[in-house]
């Protein structure tokens, strides 16, 4: 790890013990936050590559390491340097809450406690380090091919999802051959979900254009997929033939964050819930006994306590806002059409957590399906997206992306570039008159939008 990371987080730490008796300051969130991931991959030889389950323990384990790096010391990151940290506003009950979200969400499980039998990642932070978005080592695969009665998810052979590792005894799975549409994918940065889930659904279907009726080239729609059985609809949502309007995941097939989170701990862990209670079963590998631990293997209040964590993942602050450079980025962003899909602003409605209600939402991101043209189609359709469009990703954020990714960033849905103009130049579809002209910028303006982009 290099000295110049370790100094900014272990400094990040000493400033939250420094700090722990200011009024709304969670020592126990800021400490395990900040270092967790540091820890987890890096600090072998004080914890033997193991993260303390109990997050109240951390200040008492780590004040002796922090006071030993003096020499490593440096100023710590303001608030806007970092992804991670609850939304301000959250009553007592929320923020215990939150806490034991954050600790579930970190939480690495073992075959003990009912990783598997076939799985991706150990823990939902392996996928999201530090709430950001995940390195392109942990990309997972959906799969499938096109036949002539439709897309073939090929159930029978573990799809639709690649779970490409499993516990001792058991086979992992392999990428079937008959596989036509692959769809590789990274953890997006999962921070300010609470806002963009306590958008009303009017306020993201009006601006639906999927004939195009203006005639800009831009044809938004919405992906509305079939509810799971366990999910708790809000009197508000709109319902179109049995179907309701998906907003979170590559291509908005999650309703809300419940359905996101039990999907992922199912799908992705192995780990079964009350809400999906049946391990995961590939008929061709014959694991049908599942593991030795009791289902369901996630308690519904670790479930719940994660959901609540990730409502309440303040967003992103922006850097440098006022920069000229940084507002003639902005103002090129507009002009070029960027805009038209990236959405500045949306805004929240009445919530169930004051802090959500009627908001202010910088996501840069109107939620709805584009065609992105062939360079980023991965011909693997799901609910009523096809195998080319992809819901418009909230740019907030982007200018972090590298943080926690020791400095390199990378982008778009697999991560396959660390050049943020090669992900503009890639964009097609229902993007390319915004990226030709983009392309048709100077120097000077290029890197004017970039700087905006990186502010974000």
């Amino acid at each position: 790890m290099p000295a110049s990371r370790l100094s900014l987080v272990c400094s990040a730490a000493r400033r939250a013990l420094n700090n722990s008796a200011k009024p709304g300051t969670h020592i126990y969130w800021r400490v395990s936050r900040i270092c967790r991931h540091c820890l987890q991959t890096n600090c072998e030889l004080f914890y033997g590559g193991r993260m303390k389950r109990n997050v109240l323990l951390l200040p008492v384990l780590l004040v002796p390491m922090f006071w030993g790096c003096g020499d490593l010391l440096t100023e710590a990151p303001e608030p806007n340097q970092v992804l991670d940290g609850p939304i301000d506003g959250l009553s007592p009950a929320q923020n215990a809450a939150h806490l034991a979200g954050d600790a579930g969400f970190s939480e690495r499980f073992s075959p003990a406690t009912g990783l598997g039998p076939v799985f991706n990642q150990t823990s939902c932070e392996s996928c999201h380090p530090g709430d950001g978005r995940g390195h392109p080592a942990t990309n997972l695969k959906r799969f499938g091919k096109m036949t002539a009665a439709g897309f073939d998810y090929l159930h029978e052979r573990g799809g639709p999802q690649l779970q490409d590792r499993a516990i001792p005894g058991y086979p992992a799975e392999k990428l079937p051959a008959e596989a036509t549409g692959i769809s590789e994918r990274g953890g997006p940065i999962v921070v300010g979900l609470g806002l963009i889930e306590a958008i009303p659904d009017e306020a993201i279907l009006a601006n639906e254009d999927p004939n195009d009726a203006d005639g800009n080239g831009i044809s938004g729609r919405a992906n509305f997929v079939l509810p799971p059985p366990y999910l708790r609809l809000r009197a508000d949502k709109i319902e179109r033939n049995g179907k309701y309007l998906g907003r979170f995941g590559r291509k908005a097939t999650a309703i809300d964050l419940l359905q996101q989170t039990v999907t992922a701990y199912l799908n992705d862990i192995g780990v079964t819930s009350e809400f999906e209670p049946e391990e995961l079963f590939n008929p061709e590998l014959g694991n049908r006994v599942g593991d030795n631990v009791p289902d369901p293997e996630v308690a519904t209040e670790t479930i719940n306590n994660v959901v609540i964590y990730l409502q309440t993942l303040r967003p992103p602050e922006r850097r440098n806002a006022t920069d000229a450079v940084v507002l003639q980025g902005e103002q090129l962003f507009a002009q070029i059409g960027c805009a038209s899909c990236h959405t500045p602003e949306m805004q929240t409605g009445p919530n169930a957590i004051a802090p959500l209600a009627f908001q202010k939402v910088p996501l840069y991101s109107d939620l709805l399906l584009h065609d992105m043209g062939s360079a980023l189609a991965d011909n693997y359709p799901e609910g009523e997206a096809n195998g080319a469009e992809w819901r418009t990703t909230p740019l907030w954020g982007l200018g972090l992306v590298g943080e926690l990714l020791g400095g390199t960033p990378f982008y778009l849905h697999d991560g396959r570039t660390s050049s943020l103009q090669e992900a503009i130049l890639l964009h097609g579809g229902e993007a390319e008159v915004s990226r030709n002209n983009f392309a048709g910028l100077n120097a000077g303006e290029k890197a004017a939008v970039l700087a905006f982009l990186k502010s974000l």
